[in-house]
């Protein structure tokens, strides 16, 4: 079979009312091929990821104002360091993105799993 009978498999994740955690585990295994019987860790499949409602996202207990993200420019006095409510009122897709992108390998591979994950705030397929 070539790569041009392959067709490409589309997954919908709806984040309404659901942890950060749970779709950005959802949607890196599905990225990777994880839940196929032909998984193998040098292949990229053929399957785009569509998460909607982004910004109905679930987040629990104190997470919101105690979670915190830090920026380093390299320089002195460069650190810049945001809670969870600041990057998610910002930029909620950069968010979930920056989640996915930790659960996946860091190797070569990683922008190419990128390319197939779209992001939508509402539903808007």
């Amino acid at each position: 079979m070539s790569k041009k009978e392959v067709k490409m498999t589309k997954v919908v994740i709806d984040a309404a009312g659901k942890s950060l955690g749970r779709v950005a585990t959802q949607a890196a295994n599905v990225l990777r091929g994880k839940n196929l019987v032909t998984f193998a860790p040098n292949i990229v499949p053929n399957v785009q990821v569509f998460i909607i409602n982004i910004e109905q996202l679930l987040f629990t207990g104190t997470k919101l104002e105690v979670k915190t993200y830090h920026h380093y420019s390299g320089y002195p006095g460069g650190m810049k360091t945001s809670t969870l409510q600041q990057e998610f009122t910002k930029d909620p897709v950069r968010l979930v993105r920056r989640s996915i992108r930790g659960m996946l390998p860091k190797n070569r591979l990683n922008s190419r799993f990128l390319r197939n994950l779209k992001i939508y705030r509402r539903g808007e397929v």
